[in-house]
């Protein structure tokens, strides 16, 4: 048995990218960063960031680049996925990043209201064929939480 998830917490560094394959299917392409602080032996606070690049494919890519934007915090859980390209100098290049089959926005970005539809379960388009070669799941997107910033540890 394996498992490949992922789940984050945290807040976008830049505005989403958002794109169309030749077939019209949009993907969206976004990196969050994640804190963490502690106390070092020396009685310092240290902090850390870790960045983490996601992309979004289908419905689910169109809704986070419509919500999306610097700054703002969100929510994602999917599975790692590593690809691999060459570079205009020939050498082989990899990258690692979180292919998301669940987004939640959890802050109102400027121009959103408190009647913003609740996106989670809705049904799924058909299934596409994505970059990695699988048939994407169901997305679960959410532009509303139930909790605060006051229950996040960062």
């Amino acid at each position: 048995m394996s498992v490949n998830k992922v789940i984050i917490l945290g807040r976008l560094g830049q505005d989403p990218e958002v794109k169309q394959t030749a077939s019209g299917l949009a993907v969206t392409n976004f990196s969050v960063a994640t804190n963490e602080q502690w106390t070092d032996k020396q009685g310092e606070k240290q902090k850390r960031t870790e960045w983490h690049r996601v992309v979004a494919w289908g419905r689910q890519a169109e809704l986070c680049g419509q919500y999306l934007s610097k700054g703002r915090q969100v929510y994602v859980e999917g599975r790692l996925q590593t690809r691999s390209w060459e570079d205009n100098q020939g050498q082989k290049r990899y990258t690692t990043e979180i292919k998301a089959n669940a987004v939640q926005f959890l802050d109102r970005s400027e121009g959103t209201s408190s009647d913003t539809p609740e996106m989670e379960n809705q049904a799924s388009p058909s299934p596409v064929q994505s970059n990695g070669g699988m048939m994407d799941q169901q997305y679960k997107v959410s532009t509303n939480a139930n909790f605060t910033a006051d229950d996040i540890p960062f």
